[in-house]
């Protein structure tokens, strides 16, 4: 198929890049990070096919959509602030929602903080993460130290961004892999592991297992890129713990219909007590990577048609 063609939609004090299919039932696409909307390109015309109004922004900070300076900018109020703008955009009152990686940190507190406009969570890989007592920046910081990519964001600022951008191919060749548990793991030496991946004379060729796309994708990635940068998206890492205190205020219940589709070699944990705060939920599991959708396109479609057309039907 071909991909959409984007069209800019001013929200919430920002303009986004928005590619959209189908007419029906609204359908909304978080992509995660380091991604770009072109991450559900196997998934916009089935899901349009099967009678729903899909919306997939690039995110702020993503691609052609806006780049705001500030920090703060980019907390989970701002980031479901455009959804709802999404939604307020097309005339929706309310709208299903799927994301990936951060697309899914996104959806599930779009569904705490604006239940009244979410009626249904799909979510891949990153599972529902509970409010503790202590913001998560810190504890990850003491349970995993400052080379931690989440506490390297934080603490050195700017230094991944730089090296990210002066070896995007490198980078993202060795990110988008996938039948790497197949293989032995690969010592990356000391300091920041993902630094190590983008920047390492060894890993130029790319990691062990296989290009998870073909270069005329990865072309689409590599371009939005060096449009982009990454600052902004690793800016949305550097609100986790202003994000802690903000959702606070929110019940921590996901109280819609819930899907929970898991990948068994990701390297995100799933969740083990995930029916402690969802009330309505299903789970599935692939055997693959973190790029649930782009590496199991039709298993993926499968799953979320199915369960969209008992739970969210068109």
């Amino acid at each position: 198929m071909d991909f959409p063609q984007p069209q800019m939609i001013d929200v919430n004090g920002v303009s986004l890049e928005v590619f959209s299919a189908g007419q029906g039932t609204p359908l909304v696409l978080c992509h995660g990070w380091p991604e770009h909307a072109y991450s559900w390109r196997h998934q916009i015309q089935p899901l349009a096919d099967a009678g729903y109004h899909v919306i997939v922004p690039n995110q702020r900070g993503y691609g052609h959509s806006s780049r705001p300076d500030q920090i703060t900018d980019y907390d989970i109020e701002h980031l479901t602030g455009d959804l709802i703008g999404l939604l307020d955009h097309f005339g929706y009152e309310k709208a299903g929602f799927v994301g990936h990686d951060w697309g899914a940190i996104i959806v599930w507190n779009l569904a705490m903080m604006h239940r009244q406009r979410v009626s249904a969570v799909a979510n891949l890989s990153v599972p529902f993460m509970q409010r503790g007592p202590m913001e998560w920046v810190g504890f990850w910081e003491q349970m995993l130290g400052g080379d931690f990519y989440i506490v390297h964001f934080n603490r050195q600022m700017g230094v991944a961004d730089e090296a990210f951008a002066a070896n995007t191919r490198q980078f993202l060749n060795n990110m988008y892999r996938t039948n790497q548990w197949q293989h032995p793991p690969v010592d990356l030496g000391p300091g920041m592991n993902m630094i190590n991946m983008a920047t390492l004379p060894e890993l130029a060729d790319g990691m062990p297992g296989d290009p998870l796309m073909s270069d005329q994708d990865m072309q689409v990635f590599l371009d939005a890129f060096a449009n982009s940068g990454f600052t902004g998206g690793i800016n949305w890492y550097r609100n986790f713990s202003r994000n802690w205190q903000i959702i606070g205020a929110f019940e921590q219940r996901i109280h819609q219909p819930t899907l929970m589709i898991y990948g068994d070699y990701d390297m995100v944990p799933k969740s083990e007590n995930l029916e402690e705060f969802v009330s309505d939920l299903a789970v599935h599991s692939f055997p693959c990577g973190h790029w649930i959708q782009q590496e199991r396109p039709e298993d993926t479609n499968a799953v979320l048609l199915d369960w969209l057309g008992e739970k969210y039907p068109a």
